[in-house]
């Protein structure tokens, strides 16, 4: 089964741009990274020279023995077994978290062999360097991966209904024989996430069951990496604050609340635990504020925030929700108080924003779900997980500040009215494109 990636967009650029250092690909563990570089070494770059510092752990002599670029490029081509030539080839240092003589290497090849082509992967690269290891700081590019957007499924799923959607230039009502369908596609897209293995279990194999094998598969290697790499004293409140994001997400009132975790637990106890869940890029926090003003990052409210999995389909299944719930009206994308909905919505803005979103919240009286901040102006976000589209706090933001423009993202249809915008849940991934259509 054919899969694109997105992201080789993004990483041809990097290629193309003659400024461009050493690249860093970060992302959680499975969600394709190694897939991804080894297919854009396919496709830009006649030779790939690929290794694994976690499978090959000798690598590490060349970096601990000497920082001479010249000198570790001649040892990588002996375990190569063939010359890499800097214009043909493209270096790929895999799990580069496991040796940080490595990365740190990565500053002496951005001054001295700037010709060479590297790219790294690393699945907790930022646990490695929240621990402080050195890091070489203004010499290397960054790009972060996530697992597969609903468009990315959708065009794996679907490629004619892919090709109808992200062709749309107007904000006018989908026609239901395209929105039925779509909306069908974004049910099956809740049961496997976008974990690729997961994808190509449903939707290669047509076999839920082994969807939800792998799924299974892929938390449980997690839970191996908190007992592998964190520290001995988080282990345990890592596992605690992992088991309780479904109950977390679960209350009508979805603030992280460190007594969820277990009854007398307190911020100072598990704030490192949590941050480790977060430098692992298994898990984004997302910071109340009451002021939404530019920048957004000068009004958070530290004390309160949402915490949310990277991945819908291993949420569902931490959840222990069933794949059957997809035959059952909307009640897939209801249940659980519309928990999967809002994680899903996050997810599609993360890859968008630069800026990470926040949420506004008014005492007791009202909270919007996410505000995200695109160029001088902070857009108010609603979800709503069926047609059910009362909104009372997006009312009241409105009348308190007035924003250009408010989005909500329901079953609904398209439908624009007066500096407000209902987008149907599967169009996440084109929110971008629709602001720019209003201004």
């Amino acid at each position: 089964m054919q899969i694109n990636r997105n992201i080789l967009s993004q990483l041809a650029e990097w290629n193309q741009n003659s400024c461009s250092k050493p690249l860093i690909l970060q992302g959680a563990r499975q969600v394709g990274k190694t897939w991804v570089l080894k297919k854009f070494g396919q496709l830009y770059f006649k030779n790939v020279a690929y290794f694994n510092f976690e499978k090959q752990p000798a690598l590490k002599q060349f970096f601990s023995h000497s920082k001479d670029p010249h000198e570790i490029i001649i040892n990588l081509a002996m375990v190569n077994t063939k010359p890499i030539d800097p214009k043909h080839t493209l270096i790929i240092f895999d799990e580069i978290q496991e040796c940080t003589d490595a990365l740190n290497a990565l500053k002496y090849f951005a001054e001295d062999l700037p010709e060479y082509k590297i790219a790294c992967a690393g699945s907790l690269l930022g646990v490695t360097m929240a621990r402080g290891a050195s890091f070489p700081v203004g010499k290397v590019d960054f790009l972060n991966m996530y697992p597969l957007s609903f468009s990315e499924f959708l065009a794996i799923a679907d490629p004619a209904l892919f090709s109808y959607i992200d062709q749309l230039e107007k904000l006018e009502a989908i026609p239901d024989i395209f929105f039925v369908p779509l909306k069908e596609k974004l049910k099956m897209y809740f049961i496997s996430g976008g974990m690729p293995e997961a994808v190509i279990a449903l939707l290669g194999q047509r076999d839920t069951g082994r969807t939800q094998t792998v799924l299974q598969s892929i938390l449980n290697a997690y839970n191996l990496d908190f007992s592998k790499h964190a520290e001995n004293k988080d282990i345990q409140k890592i596992f605690h604050i992992w088991a309780s994001l479904p109950s977390q997400l679960a209350k009508e009132n979805k603030k992280f609340i460190y007594q969820t975790i277990k009854t007398g637990a307190r911020a100072r106890e598990y704030e490192d635990a949590l941050n480790w869940l977060v430098n692992a890029g298994l898990v984004s926090k997302i910071y109340a504020t009451d002021k939404p003003a530019i920048p957004l990052s000068a009004y958070d409210d530290l004390t309160s925030f949402k915490v949310y999995m990277q991945d819908v389909g291993l949420l569902r299944r931490l959840s222990h929700l069933d794949p059957m719930m997809y035959g059952e009206s909307n009640l897939l994308l209801t249940e659980f108080k519309g928990a999967l909905a809002e994680n899903y919505i996050l997810t599609g803005l993360l890859r968008q924003f630069e800026v990470s979103p926040r949420y506004w919240r008014s005492g007791n009286m009202a909270e919007v779900d996410f505000l995200v901040q695109y160029q001088n102006r902070i857009i108010p976000i609603e979800v709503k997980s069926d047609e059910n589209i009362k909104s009372r706090s997006l009312s009241i933001y409105r009348k308190h500040f007035a924003p250009d423009l408010s989005l909500r993202f329901s079953l609904r249809n398209i439908h624009k009215d007066q500096g407000f915008i209902n987008l149907p849940l599967f169009m996440v991934d084109y929110t971008h494109k629709f602001i720019d259509l209003c201004f």
